[in-house]
């Protein structure tokens, strides 16, 4: 436990408490940053550092808070992230219900840097030991100086809250993020102008998530150098990656970037339930599935990329022999169709018709030229739908159909007849 950085207190039941943080060199970084850094040098700290995003998109942190204007005369905000509703991913989650004031710290470098006197913390509704561990944190954080009027003597002033989501899947997208907590209904918003510009309340905002802030107080109590010294050098850092599916031991855990995927699985899942792998999904259930074979590939950024999936959120899902393809691509399918906000139709029809000829397929009433239908639809969704939901939906499903295209057309009885072509549009 003791090389761990974000998980170092995870397993002390009294870790979410203040003065328990603070033993530990909790704090001590806010401290370093209101002592010896103004706000610019403090996003080319977090540039030098190279840290990317942490929850899906892996954009480099500080380029982003480069973008927030200086004198657009408007207040500035800064809003977490903690909806974490992409299946397979529960980080966030273990974060804030076992050591909050990390987040906590890391939201008032955060908002430090951008010039942010107002920050909001949108976790999702389901979580409910998060946000009462949270309210704790701020509560804590507001009697020790640490939030509120001139945080430790230094003049700057910070305010946080707490705004619950509602279950929507589409609120993970920050700018749907954004139009919720003004009380609107969460679907995305037309980019540019980009939040950094025009976000909440069409002032300058960064959206950052959990696991990105968490990662502020180490950086700054121990250096960029040390930060850059651990993983591959365009994503450096710790990193947390979630284990499930058809794996021995699911959980978080902490592991460098740039292991092969086929590795992480049997060194921190522990390997397969049954037999062996097929396949595994290495960022949760938006990014592409790789076959056994695939399994070189290394968990970081651009690795990932370059082999045709992404790094995502890190939620490892592993499939063992025992599992259905089919099956696997129809619920998350199913899924995405049900969590669509319905605004674009791309996604909203064509999700709604892939998940239709999904659950033929699978339930033995396919007809030939179904396999070739679903791929027109993915065609026909990707880089065609408002948001990344549908280019996600789309991505994963080519890639089971990809790999495993003999599962699906196997499940097609022979003497089934062709279903006249569809068209959407």
């Amino acid at each position: 436990m003791s090389d761990l950085v974000l998980l170092r207190n995870i397993q002390n039941p009294e870790a979410p408490e203040v003065a328990v943080y603070e033993s530990t060199g909790g704090y001590e970084g806010l401290r370093n940053v209101l002592r010896g850094y103004t706000p610019d040098q403090v996003v080319e700290a977090v540039k030098s550092s190279s840290l990317r995003g942490r929850g899906g998109a892996g954009f480099p942190t500080g380029l982003k808070w480069s973008f927030v204007p200086k004198d657009s005369g408007k207040p500035h905000y800064l809003c977490c992230n903690a909806d974490e509703g992409e299946p397979g991913t529960f980080k966030d989650r273990i974060l804030m219900e076992r050591d909050p004031h990390q987040l906590i710290e890391g939201m008032v470098i955060a908002a430090y840097a951008i010039g942010a006197n107002t920050a909001y913390l949108y976790i999702r509704g389901e979580y409910g030991l998060s946000i009462r561990r949270c309210e704790q944190a701020i509560a804590e954080a507001y009697a020790k100086g640490y939030l509120g009027k001139d945080i430790l003597g230094s003049g700057f002033d910070l305010d946080i809250h707490i705004h619950k989501g509602a279950g929507a899947y589409i609120c993970g997208e920050e700018t749907a993020l954004l139009e919720s907590i003004e009380g609107k209904r969460g679907q995305p918003k037309l980019k540019p102008p980009f939040p950094a510009v025009a976000g909440l309340y069409e002032c300058p905002t960064v959206v950052n998530n959990v696991e990105t802030l968490a990662c502020l107080p180490h950086l700054f109590r121990r250096g960029v150098e040390w930060f850059t010294s651990m993983g591959p050098k365009d994503g450096p850092g710790p990193k947390l990656f979630c284990f499930s599916g058809h794996v021995k031991k699911p959980g978080v855990y902490e592991a460098p970037m740039g292991l092969p995927l086929g590795e992480m699985l049997e060194v921190y899942g522990g390997g397969a339930l049954s037999g062996r792998f097929k396949a595994a999904i290495p960022g949760g259930v938006s990014a592409p599935m790789f076959p056994e074979n695939g399994f070189d590939v290394k968990m970081d950024f651009s690795s990932l990329a370059e082999a045709g999936s992404m790094l995502g959120s890190a939620g490892v899902i592993g499939l063992d022999e025992s599992a259905s393809i089919p099956r696997v691509a129809r619920r998350i399918t199913e899924f995405f169709s049900h969590e669509s906000c319905g605004k674009c139709t791309p996604c909203r029809e064509g999700l709604t018709w892939a998940a239709k000829i999904l659950r033929r397929i699978e339930a033995g009433e396919g007809s030939p030229g179904d396999v070739e239908q679903l791929e027109m639809l993915c065609g026909s969704i990707f880089g065609k739908s408002f948001c990344a939901l549908g280019d996600g939906a789309a991505w994963s499903l080519g890639a089971a159909l990809k790999h495993f295209r003999h599962e699906f057309e196997a499940l097609i009885p022979a003497q089934a007849q062709p279903v006249q072509e569809m068209r959407l549009w």
